[in-house]
């Protein structure tokens, strides 16, 4: 291209290599443009989540999307899809690049899953893969055929040969996210509540010197906040920073807090006022979401177990009743070990795994997708009361070698992996055996994912179906 530039901007009689024709070539918003009908479409769509995308592209075409499209406002990329599967001929052929939000939940069902219910058969895709740029996310490759006529071809998931490629990118008969949410398990597991303003979390030394205040019992409304992070690395799993939380109390009752109040009008209030939402304009010392099932959930409970929500490891540890949780964890509102035993058991971590909202490189526990659709064992009272005794022994244990080397749950779980610690390994080991047994299973199946998840994704149909009798938590109720 410069010898051409040169030789026509030069006047230089050289015979230049001939360039090819790119009239065709038209930019501009190709979401916006007329498409023609096409046998075959390949690209890599830009990426906004759905939460960026009135920042990033503004109201107005926020509003274009919502309505042109009719699915409300999602994942950029999944417009994309959309538009490529309608412009296919029958028989053409699709292969677009997107981030694994597709194979999830809400972008799933107007992407993928759209696809598949419209004549779309998945040829071949990548289920998951980090992307090569820059950007720290994981991608999704699908490609795929409209309509054909009679597809014979082999089928590729990840380099394997399988007999059908669900819209979850799971190999025909393995789907995961489509599990049915149980309405035994509701109420039990929850996000943490979202503050809505950073002037709600107060350093520990100011948390002590409201606490020390006589005009009121401030431990009511000044509570120590856990993140993900003070599990994953906090020796004790202990928050380490204090948070105002006046819960659902009225502005009057929140002024019997006077000097909490005054933080929350002096650090709060100012941005809530700017917000076009009038109901946290209006309710300014409240937190933007508040929680309330969880909070009665959690009312009678002597403790209550936390997990990460977004990280490398699935990790769950026992809280205090003052403890606040943040959105950055989530609550699951038992008391009891036996509840705690299985969560932490590999067989809820594997199901959890396939089912999370991932996005970045680390997963991420949606209580909704992971949990509600958990089918839990019904043990034998001696088998729960097993299950129960492993986790006390295990915990203890953790917590013990946490606090002797001042190290939190990540830093010794990698300690574990590479060998150490082969007694804590040993008391998982038999935990899992002994949730694998409350199922009825072989032992087994507690070391091999993809059986255990066959097993699930089973008893969740069948209890779905009204074929089996559950009632996982009459033996654990508060404590």
């Amino acid at each position: 291209m410069g010898h051409k530039l040169a030789v026509d901007e030069l006047d230089i009689d050289e015979r230049v290599l001939p360039l090819a024709d790119l009239s065709g070539i038209r930019r501009g918003d190709a979401l916006r443009v007329a498409w023609p009908r096409a046998d075959a479409i390949v690209g890599n769509p830009p990426y906004h989540g759905s939460q960026q995308i009135r920042g990033e592209l503004g109201d107005d075409y926020a509003e274009w999307l919502s309505s042109e499209f009719g699915v409300g406002l999602k994942d950029y990329c999944v417009y994309w899809f959309r538009k490529a599967h309608d412009h296919l001929e029958d028989g053409g052929r699709a292969g677009l690049v997107g981030t694994n939000s597709i194979t999830q939940n809400r972008a799933r069902g107007p992407s993928l899953q759209w696809i598949v219910e419209n004549g779309g058969v998945i040829t071949s895709a990548v289920s998951k893969q980090p992307w090569s740029g820059e950007a720290v996310v994981n991608v999704s490759i699908a490609n795929w055929v409209k309509r054909p006529a009679d597809y014979s071809g082999d089928l590729l998931l990840d380099g394997k040969l399988v007999k059908g490629i669900t819209a979850s990118l799971r190999p025909a008969g393995l789907d995961l996210p489509s599990a049915t949410s149980l309405a035994a398990n509701r109420g039990r597991a929850f996000q943490g509540p979202i503050p809505v303003g950073g002037g709600f979390v107060l350093p520990a030394e100011e948390a002590e010197h409201l606490l020390a205040r006589s005009e009121a019992e401030y431990t009511d409304v000044v509570r120590p906040y856990l993140v993900g992070d003070d599990i994953a690395d906090d020796p004790r799993q202990s928050p380490r920073r204090y948070v105002i939380d006046f819960a659902t109390r009225s502005l009057e009752e929140a002024g019997r807090y006077p000097a909490a109040l005054d933080v929350v009008r002096e650090r709060v209030k100012p941005t809530r006022d700017k917000t076009r939402r009038r109901a946290r304009r209006e309710r300014w010392w409240l937190f933007g979401e508040k929680a309330v099932g969880m909070r009665a959930a959690l009312a009678t409970l002597s403790r209550y177990i936390a997990g990460i929500a977004q990280g490398k490891r699935i990790l769950f540890a026992w809280q205090e009743p003052w403890t606040c949780p943040s959105n950055l964890t989530n609550v699951f509102a038992f008391a009891d070990d036996y509840a705690m035993g299985v969560l932490s058991s590999a067989i809820h971590s594997h199901w959890a795994r396939d089912q999370p909202s991932t996005l970045r490189v680390d997963i991420r526990y949606t209580p909704t997708s992971a949990f509600e659709t958990f089918p839990w064992p019904d043990p034998t009272p001696d088998r729960r009361e097993q299950i129960a005794s492993l986790t006390r022994s295990m915990i203890e244990r953790r917590q013990a070698v946490c606090v002797e080397r001042s190290i939190g749950l990540t830093a010794l779980y990698n300690e574990i992996d590479d060998g150490a610690y082969a007694d804590l390994r040993e008391l998982h080991r038999q935990l899992d055996r002994a949730v694998a047994a409350a199922y009825g299973w072989p032992a087994s199946a507690a070391s091999d994912p993809d059986d255990a998840n066959r097993r699930l994704l089973d008893l969740n149909r069948r209890i779905a179906a009204g074929e089996v009798v559950y009632a996982p938590f009459a033996a654990s109720e508060p404590v």
